[in-house]
């Protein structure tokens, strides 16, 4: 296939195992790629920072877009209300009242918790010896965190994660029937669960805590949220909070593994955890494309873009332009400076940047402290999915000090 003639919507069917191969193509051959509808495709650093800085031009309202693709369904609904795919003044209303529960003492508070966490996954990891990653560690960790932080019970996690599949999955950019009707039903009984929740909380005030996602957003309720809003934010906030760091956590432990250097010397040197995190990040990025559609005729390079045109952000090509990064298929732990853009930029910066980084610490520091040595029992399985970047099972074995 020439990349020239290279469809988002349609791509080649071995893409999935070489993303970076063909991410790497358009980059090197068509950086401002047009695709089959008219959309573009961007691979380069420079370019994709432009587009993330000039929020006034490059709108994240997606009603538009999302019209055509989920008519009045509740995907609609909720992709076109929770905080990430809407512009200002709207997003800084929004935005203000989850920062309130990202405060370095919030953080400080959820670092001991998830330290605790951690060393209860140890016991059963040393005690089994041979396990699936995923399920039983990068998977838990995150979503026992975000449940904490929303403040909703983690034995129903099974439950967050399926609902959680569904609806994101509905952002890919081929959307099935089946797709459909499984997120329009994910959303209905997400919704259904979090009025539950809330009902329970409103007539149980003794239970509220101030640092607890939704106690925040109950009492916003009515003066700076919506019902509506409300829920779709806790279904947001439940879905990226964990489906992103649990790839962090996948990715990062599987290229530790086939970088045994790089394992090593994590090991020998725990002081290069902040460096290492960011290389994980920077190579395998949990959220490979973000979206922009601009509001006015506009340029990109030498590209005039029409008013209304959509582009598709390949942050997993932009994280490996030489241009920007020296030696980027190399993975090295000791990576500095790595402006990567794997958390976003500007106004739609993660909000849960810094959690993300305090559970990705906690995490790989005890997994190096605690094991000699920590192997793949086979290779990784990963999902058929193209925004987000998710190994579905990952058998390891460990071997102890």
């Amino acid at each position: 296939m020439s990349i020239e003639s290279f469809d988002l919507y349609n791509p080649p069917s071995d893409f999935i195992n070489n993303v970076y191969k063909y991410y790497n193509l358009l980059r090197e051959k068509s950086p401002i790629h047009k695709n089959s509808d008219g959309s573009y495709i961007l691979t380069r650093y420079k370019d994709l920072v432009g587009v993330y800085r000039n929020f006034k031009v490059w709108s994240s309202d997606k009603r538009t877009e999302f019209r055509e693709k989920f008519g009045s369904s509740p995907l609609f609904e909720h992709h076109t209300t929770s905080v990430v795919f809407v512009d200002p003044p709207d997003h800084t209303r929004i935005r203000k009242i989850f920062q309130q529960a990202f405060t370095p003492k919030s953080i400080l508070g959820l670092e001991r918790n998830i330290n605790k966490l951690v060393d209860s996954y140890l016991v059963m990891m040393h005690a089994k010896k041979k396990f699936d990653f995923v399920s039983d560690f990068s998977f838990r960790l995150p979503v026992d965190v975000v449940c904490s932080v929303l403040g909703v019970p983690s034995e129903d996690r099974h439950l967050i994660r399926d609902w959680a599949h569904k609806i994101l999955g509905a952002l890919e950019p081929k959307l099935t029937h089946k797709q459909f009707d499984e997120g329009s039903t994910a959303v209905i009984n997400f919704k259904q669960y979090l009025k539950d929740q809330i009902k329970f909380r409103k007539t149980h005030k003794d239970i509220n805590k101030a640092n607890e996602v939704l106690s925040l957003l109950i009492e916003a309720e009515g003066l700076e949220l919506s019902e509506t809003e409300l829920l779709h934010q806790c279904i947001f906030m439940l879905n990226a909070g964990h489906e992103t760091s649990t790839n962090m956590l996948s990715h990062g432990l599987n290229e530790l593994i086939n970088h045994k250097d790089q394992y090593k010397l994590l090991q020998k040197e725990p002081g290069r955890i902040d460096t290492a995190i960011d290389e994980i990040l920077r190579f395998q990025p949990p959220i490979q494309i973000n979206n922009r559609r601009c509001l006015e005729k506009t340029k990109i390079g030498n590209v005039v873009v029409p008013e209304g045109t959509s582009v598709h952000m390949i942050i997993a090509g932009a994280n490996r332009d030489p241009l920007q990064f020296f030696k980027p298929e190399t993975f090295d732990i000791s990576r500095s400076p790595n402006r990567h853009l794997s958390f976003g930029l500007g106004i739609h910066i993660c909000a849960g940047i810094n959690l993300a980084r305090v559970e990705a610490k906690v995490a790989f520091q005890s997994l190096m402290s605690s094991f000699r040595e920590i192997n793949l029992i086979k290779k990784p399985k990963i999902a058929n999915r193209i925004r987000f970047r998710e190994i579905k099972e990952m058998q390891i074995e460990i071997s102890s000090y």
